[in-house]
């Protein structure tokens, strides 16, 4: 059974830094595209951030370039996303999510098969 446990989200100030982290289970990890999407309330589920097996490749969404950086640590099976000079308009539910058995990048919702439970990130102004 494939889980993904999301850490890290909390309360910042604007201009602040929250480090995310995802630890991965029941799947072959080091084979696994991985990304990060978040939802605020009343919007849709939005793309973040996608990395590909190794850690290798990466692409972000134009809103968080620059300020976000996705990696990976296979030997621990962990996606991390450190998020630097937050605003407000990044306050939303994020979620890790996985390809597993595909390895390479993605930028929509549906290419992601598994899914974690999601953490609440609050940017206050």
């Amino acid at each position: 059974q494939v889980q993904l446990v999301e850490s890290g989200g909390g309360l910042v100030q604007a201009g602040g830094s929250l480090r995310l982290s995802c630890a991965a289970s029941g799947l072959t990890f080091n084979t696994a595209g991985m990304g990060w999407f978040r939802q605020a309330p009343g919007k849709e589920r939005e793309f973040v951030a996608t990395i590909n097996w190794s850690g290798g490749i990466t692409d972000y969404a134009d809103s968080v370039k620059g300020r976000f950086t996705i990696s990976r640590d296979n030997a621990k099976r962990r996606v991390s996303l450190q998020m630097n000079s937050l605003k407000p308009e990044d306050t939303a539910v994020y979620y890790c999510a996985a390809r597993y058995p595909e390895a390479g990048l993605a930028y929509g919702s549906a290419e992601y098969r598994y899914w974690g439970q999601g953490t609440q990130v609050t940017v206050s102004s």
